[in-house]
């Protein structure tokens, strides 16, 4: 079994834009070093997938991009994006609201089972 990352996107929104890029950053490290690296939306989260915030500027000092650059980023180096199935629930929307690249719905059990495998390691945001 490969080792991997997993990061959930759970307080991490657009209300503060200057942290968003950490954890993009931080799956696209794993991946660089040879790692499997995925990434579930939860809560208001599911929101940065909505194709209509692709243009919003993440990040901080001369490190702004666009939050659509950095998930097509993320998904060209291999990260599997992931939206809460309950999230999109409970906030009206469905998979097919969210940008094209995303993996699929994967949620809180999902994120779970990553967190239980003796060769994967889990972050929060």
């Amino acid at each position: 079994m490969k080792h991997g990352t997993a990061v959930l996107m759970w307080s991490a929104d657009l209300s503060q834009p200057d942290r968003l890029a950490t954890p993009f950053m931080l799956a696209q490290t794993a991946v660089a070093m040879d790692s499997a690296a995925e990434l579930y939306f939860t809560a208001k989260c599911v929101e940065l997938l909505l194709p209509s915030n692709s243009a919003r500027l993440i990040g901080f000092g001369s490190e702004q991009l666009s939050l659509g650059t950095y998930l097509e980023r993320a998904v060209l180096d291999g990260v599997k994006l992931y939206a809460c199935s309950q999230a999109m629930h409970a906030l009206n929307y469905r998979l097919t609201d969210l940008a094209t690249f995303v993996t699929g719905a994967g949620g809180l059990i999902q994120f779970m089972a990553r967190s239980q495998e003796s060769q994967w390691r889990t972050l929060v945001f």
